[in-house]
Order: structure tokens, then sequence, then C-alpha cells
């Protein structure tokens, strides 16, 4: 039988999609890149905002229609933390949530055998275990994703993430490590370690962040490792120390923000001070020479006054991010910060969104611009139908080679290249004579 999967959200959600492919694939499903020509469509959900939650309805809604005859499971954030998930989403046969997702695969076999409706979301508990969901591999990536830790404890005033994923846990030391070497032998060089609340991995059994990138930088064949979106607590010096002895981690940090106002840090039980944000990105800024710090910015917030704004405006400025990704508060049912007073109408939190968007924009060129006559190791990972090479330096600048021969592909080979310009969200560049290609021993000259 042929499956379809579609997955929204982050990059825990792209490792657990490929997670489950592996699951079905094992038990003799054929994966489909259309879902019209499949016999089960799986929805791979995140409930991050309300608009998440929308494009899940909409999918659901546009899959059936498009294969009426289909089975079609909804699983991940969405229904996990939406108790009426079985009303809301009256399109889908199988409903499951984050918990337990090994068992998707007994769950569509018993439907096609009785064909009666599933609804199976069982809750958290305080001495959940992580999953053991493994991955060896990601359909069109030169990266792989390596999901280390999952759940949160922090409660964010906005967020339903707790409620989507439960408390914090983290993969075993001994996992981590073999699904890295498994990653490794499939021909993966670098890995991108992610995790719900990333920066906890390993709290609950006296180990941090730092441990799990030095096993992955003890594995032969991994050459680069990579972290998801870091949340600022739990990163001290210790930690930063232990990090910067690694030679095989990129110089990228993706350090949530969410405001620059101090108040509405606080309001958004946010546990760190602008100041104390600053504090650590010049920390990773002195230990990491040449790294980017990118971020994520929420306007209209509850409460934010003009003032407010201006604050959190002047402070993305002060921080010269390389990039940002800025959003409008969306309201949460069953979150702290939907009951509270002030609420912002949605213009002014759309007209605050796209004046920060703007001022992401010129920090974006800022950065570029100041990667100008810079050699990096490019990793090249794919070509488009432009006339370019493309792959990404340590620091996640991503950079274009033109292409002198169609013929010869540079996927998943090592360059170092130096920048010449920039574009509107990359760079360019021409590969170094005599630079050589660690994987092949291809030298530029032969290109």
């Amino acid at each position: 039988m042929r499956i379809y999967f579609m997955t929204f959200g982050c990059k825990v959600n792209q490792y657990e999609t490929a997670a489950m492919e592996g699951m079905f694939a094992e038990r003799g499903y054929i994966l489909s890149d259309r879902p019209e020509n499949s016999d089960i469509c799986i929805i791979n959900t995140c409930t991050v905002t309300s608009e998440s939650d929308n494009k899940a309805g909409q999918a659901l809604r546009r899959l059936r229609r498009l294969c009426p005859d289909a089975v079609i499971a909804v699983t991940g954030c969405y229904p996990q933390a939406l108790p009426e998930a079985e009303k809301a989403l009256p399109e889908a046969d199988i409903i499951t949530g984050t918990k337990d997702r090994a068992r998707l695969p007994d769950l569509v076999e018993e439907f096609l055998e009785k064909r009666t409706r599933t609804i199976y979301t069982p809750e958290y508990g305080a001495r959940d275990v992580f999953e053991k969901l493994s991955c060896t591999a990601i359909p069109g990536h030169t990266r792989a994703f390596l999901k280390i830790q999952d759940g949160c404890n922090r409660f964010c005033s906005y967020c339903m993430i707790p409620y989507s994923r439960g408390r914090i846990r983290s993969k075993s030391p001994d996992d981590l490590r073999a699904e890295a070497q498994s990653l490794a032998g499939a021909g993966y060089s670098e890995l991108v370690l992610t995790g719900i609340n990333l920066a906890f991995y390993g709290a609950e059994f006296g180990m941090n962040l730092a441990d799990a990138v030095e096993i992955c930088n003890g594995i032969e064949g991994i050459k680069r490792i990579r972290l998801g979106s870091l949340e600022p607590e739990m990163m001290t010096d210790s930690v930063l120390d232990r990090l910067s002895a690694s030679e095989k981690l990129c110089p990228s940090f993706h350090l949530s923000l969410q405001s620059g106002c101090a108040k509405t840090l606080k309001a958004m039980n946010r546990l760190y001070t602008p100041e104390e944000y600053f504090s650590l990105a010049q920390k990773l800024r002195g230990r990491f020479p040449d790294c980017s710090i990118t971020t994520d910015v929420m306007t209209g917030f509850p409460g934010e006054t003009e003032e407010d704004f201006a604050e959190s405006y002047e402070f993305v400025k002060k921080m010269k991010f390389a990039d940002i990704h800025v959003f409008p508060y969306s309201v949460r049912k069953g979150t702290k910060a939907e009951k509270l007073p002030c609420q912002i109408d949605g213009g002014t939190k759309h007209r605050r969104a796209d004046k920060m968007s703007e001022l992401g924009k010129h920090l974006r060129r800022d950065f570029l611009t100041g990667q100008l006559g810079k050699t990096y190791p490019v990793l090249f990972e794919r070509e488009k139908n432009d006339g370019f090479h493309g792959g990404y330096a340590p620091n996640y600048t991503f950079i274009k080679i033109l292409t002198k021969n169609s013929e010869k592909s540079l996927r998943n080979m090592v360059f170092y290249v130096t920048i010449d310009k920039i574009g509107d969200d990359c760079c360019f560049g021409h590969i170094e004579s005599g630079s050589c290609s660690d994987e092949s021993g291809i030298s530029a000259e032969n290109l």
C-alpha cells in the first residue's frame, strides 16, 4: 500500500515524520510523494500558533476532497493539545497526538481491518521517558536531524507546547551515540541536534547540551554539528566553554528572544532580561568568531504599548542579528495569556510585525555584507535550475557559485569558497584554487 506524509512545523516534526516513514517502510508500505496516488495519508501537525492549527485543518479538508477513499490520520501537537480534536477534525479517520507514536502503524492497520474511527491521545505524566524513535535517513537532505530532547517545563504564558509535548526528557547517551553512528554510516556528514527545549538536554540525569555535542564530536564520519533552536536558559559559561572546544560545532545559533522589552518578557514568563540575553550573545560572539545569531520576535503581546514595542525594536537593532523570524501574537486557548487584559487588535499587531520585519531585512543585509571577502568551507547541498551550486558555510550563510560543468554534482562535497558579492538572502562566491573536496578528492581545477 502507498502512504503519503504531510508535515507542518519545526525540525522536530520533520525528524518524527522521517521516523514514522521508517516504521511504515519496515512493514512494507511504499512511500508516496503525491496524496492522490496514496491509500493512506498522514498529517503531522504543529500547534505553535492558531495559524498552525488552521493550516492543519485546511490540509485535512483538502486531502479528504482529493482522496475520498484514503485512510487519513492526523497526528502531532495539534490533536494532543486540543481536547475537542474529535469534533474539530471530523474528516480524519485516525487522530493521535505526540505520545506513543510507535503505535501509529498498528492503529492504521486496525482501521483497515475494522473501519472504526480511532481517537488515541493519551496524556503525558510526570514519569514519562524519552520515546525511542530513530531516523536513519531524511530524503532529499544532505544533513540529518537528530532529535535528542522532548518536552518543556517552562510554561511561557502564550505557549501550548508543554501541553502538547509534556515535561522535559532526553535521549540517553547510548541511544544518541548509536543513532549518530548510524547516520554517519548512512553517509551524512552533518548532524542537526534538535529538541523542543534543546538547551535542557540531559537535565533529568545530570548532563547538559555540551555532553550531547561531545558525543557526536567523537564519531568518525561526522564533520559538522549544528544546534536547533535554543532557549537562553541553561547556556552557562561552563557549557559555552565546552561547546567552543568542539572543532565540529558550527557557529550558528538560533537564540529565542520573543521580545526586547523587559516588561513584556516578564508578562510572557520568560526567565531572562534583555540585559542577560545581550550578555549571552556577546559571550557566544566572543567564543565563536564569525558566528551568526538568529532569533524569533513576537509583536502585539497583550499589554504591549507603543513604548514597549519601541524598546523591543531598539533592542533588536542593537543585537545586530543575522536574521529574525517575526510573527504577531496569536491567542492560544488554554494559556494564561488568553485571559490577560489589554489584548492588542489585529491591525496593530500586524503593523508592528511589518515594521520589525523591515528591520530584519536591513539586519540581514548588514550581516551578509559583513561576509564579503571571507572564505569558508562550504558543504554543497543542492543544485537548482538557475545555473548555480548552493551550500552552507559553518555560520549558515547560504553561498552560491556558478555552475561550470552542469554534469558534475557537488552535492555532499566541501570546498573552500570566497564570497564576492551578496544577493537578497544569500552570498555569491568562487571556489578557491587548490580547494579539494574532502569527500571525493575532486579538486576545484577539475570542476
